[in-house]
Order: C-alpha cells, then structure tokens, then sequence
C-alpha cells in the first residue's frame, strides 16, 4: 500500500507528465501484453512506464536473449526505475520523439514490439504524432504499437498512422477502466 501512496503523490506533482493519478493495474498490464509472443521477441520498448508496474510483468516474460529498452522522462519516475537491477533492462531519460536514435545507439535497428503508457491526449498534438510516427518507423514488419488510453479520443490520431491496421479490447479492471490500442506494422 506504501508504493500505490508514493505512486499517488508523484503522479499528482506530475499530473501534466504521468496523465493519470493511480498507477496500473495488474489487469490492464496483463491484457497489454497478452497477444505478445515473449519467445520471439527480441527488442522491447515501454514510452511511459511510470512506477514500472507493466515493466515488472515484462521482464517476467523476457526470454533470456531479450532486452526492455524504457523511456521515461519524469523525473521521480526515472529515478523509480533505476531502481530496478536487471541484466535485460535499460531506462533511458529521454523523450520517445528519440526512440529511433537512441535504438541505433544501443546496437538496436528495429523493436519486435513498443508498449506505451504515454498520456498522448494531454502532450501537444506535433509532438504525440512525431512520437507515433517514429514508434512506427522504428518497429519490425508485424511489430505492434500497444497504447492504452481512458477513452476513444485518440483513436482517430492512431488511425491516421496506423492505418487499418488497429484492433481495440477493454479493461474495466482498472483505476480509471482503459482502452488498449493494438497496432500492427503491416508494411
């Protein structure tokens, strides 16, 4: 209960960067990564990962020759996750518009998969469609783009980048219940 009254203080001080006031839960992490095949997947990324509740179900899952690449550009936050020792995880302080540099940087030419918690509904629209359009860029054909979101406001955004290519599932288990956005890299 200690770490959900943490998460709640820093989540209120930071409200413009975290975009919710209660950390997620174990349900909509599971239902995130549930169409994800761990055994082949080789780069991860998370945009977002706030207190590492979905971090920590992922390296759960990692097969041994993979790697979680995060990006976290609160601070509170990044510091959180430094916190975390394991071999297979690297948290960058720095904003997702660099996922593609910062990929190359690491040795890394494309993601199997990028899970996002980022509150795009609240970062300004040339910055959330960057961030969209780069995520997209740097996965692997028949990667996914994992968002999850509390309403459908931005599916219209999603669609614009991602094409047809965008499948939609629900979590009422959660504080405040989300919408989890699939999309596939088809080309």
């Amino acid at each position: 209960m200690d770490k959900r009254i943490d998460f709640f203080k820093v989540a209120v001080k930071n409200l413009k960067t975290s975009g919710t006031i209660a950390p997620s839960s174990r349900f909509l992490a599971q239902r995130m990564l549930k169409q994800i095949d761990f055994s082949m997947a080789k780069v991860l990324v998370e945009l977002g990962p706030g207190n590492g509740v979905i971090t920590h179900q992922i390296l759960k899952k990692l097969t041994p020759d993979a790697q979680l690449i995060c990006f976290e550009v609160n601070d509170d936050f990044y510091q959180h996750l430094q916190k975390i020792k394991h071999p297979q995880l690297t948290v960058l302080k720095t904003s997702a518009e660099h996922i593609n540099e910062e990929l190359k940087k690491l040795g890394f030419s494309k993601a199997c998969h990028i899970i996002s918690s980022l509150p795009l509904t609240i970062i300004p629209n040339e910055i959330s469609t960057a961030i969209l359009k780069k995520s997209l860029y740097s996965l692997e054909q028949k990667g996914t783009f994992i968002q999850y979101q509390y309403s459908l406001t931005y599916y219209k955004q999603l669609k614009a980048v991602f094409k047809d290519a965008i499948s939609l599932d629900f979590e009422l288990l959660n504080l405040p219940p989300a919408f989890v956005y699939r999309c596939k890299k088809l080309h």
